[in-house]
């Protein structure tokens, strides 16, 4: 397949994505950055301020942004932690006085893999599960959200024709069939779905579009570091009795993606002065790649959610 990134398709937008550390947060805001978009790179985890993270890892923001820049767009990173209130009215502060207003809003806030648990404690009753760890699974994964839209989305709507993108484990179609790890988790990936939704309904009278998204399965730092892999070696996940020793990954692993798959779905409804049709819906990354004719960067289309 041939895909070659149109680098000047998202020239002079302003994208805000929150939550742009790692993950599918870095991808998107690299794919915003490769179509030439500024993008404001938010977390918690960064080179320069000290804020309170769920995980100690070495990703910054800092990073994010720098790979923005690298890939011909403008990358800024602005610490934030988006539980706390005063934070995100201070990010949407700087915003207005230094943009009027944004054209992208990506809420990729998690922070919660780890709380998740391992697959071993996947599908216990609810009550089997540690409550304040659930809490702090919706607290992470709702409720950082609905802070950030309802601080930034004032900001969105000041220019016409702007974007929300939700981005979700599982499309609404999929997750309303599927239970998903647990109580907790199942919430507050279903429940996103539907904030997209609404927030659809709020954004459309101001020309506005809202979408939930997600990746197929993700292969993330902390997913690669599971596997004992990197990025270049990821292959290697799948071979049996490895000489290092690594797990083995299920055969579905050969239809895993990088985060800038995903990220190119976005970057693609972005683009399209049609995006409104997506109002209120989700859609996964292979079929924004087929509805968009992207592909991964390693020119595959993969497909995990068949």
């Amino acid at each position: 397949m041939s895909f070659q990134v149109d680098r000047s398709a998202l020239a002079g937008r302003v994208a805000v994505v929150a939550g742009a550390t790692r993950g599918a947060g870095r991808g998107v805001a690299a794919a915003l950055g490769e179509s030439g978009a500024t993008v404001v790179c938010t977390g918690r985890t960064s080179s320069v301020v000290k804020l309170c993270s769920d995980y100690d890892r070495p990703e910054t923001i800092e990073e994010t942004a720098q790979l923005v820049n690298e890939l011909g767009g403008v990358g800024i990173a602005v610490p934030t932690d988006h539980l706390d209130v005063r934070q995100v009215r201070a990010l949407a502060d700087r915003l207005r006085n230094e943009y009027g207003g944004i054209d992208i809003l990506v809420n990729d806030i998690w922070g919660a893999e780890i709380l998740k648990g391992p697959p071993s404690t996947w599908d216990r009753p609810l009550w089997e599960h540690d409550l304040a760890d659930g809490l702090r699974i919706l607290r992470l994964g709702v409720d950082t959200h609905l802070i950030t839209s309802h601080c930034l989305l004032p900001l969105l709507i000041a220019r016409r024709g702007g974007l929300l993108v939700e981005v979700t484990d599982g499309t609404a179609e999929f997750n309303a069939q599927h239970y998903r790890l647990s109580a907790f988790y199942d919430l507050a990936k279903v429940s996103i779905n539907r904030i997209a939704f609404s927030q659809g309904h709020d954004l459309a009278p101001f020309g506005g579009t809202a979408v939930a998204v997600t990746p197929g399965w993700l292969r993330s730092e902390m997913m690669l570091e599971n596997y004992h892999v990197t990025e270049a070696n990821w292959r290697d996940a799948l071979v049996p009795g490895r000489a290092d020793g690594g797990p083995t990954a299920p055969a579905a692993f050969t239809e895993s993606e990088t985060p800038r798959f995903v990220g190119r779905g976005v970057a693609a409804i972005a683009a399209d002065p049609d995006r409104a049709r997506w109002n209120q819906r989700s859609a996964s990354s292979i079929q924004l790649a087929h509805e968009y004719g992207f592909t991964d960067v390693d020119g595959r289309r993969p497909d995990a959610w068949t």
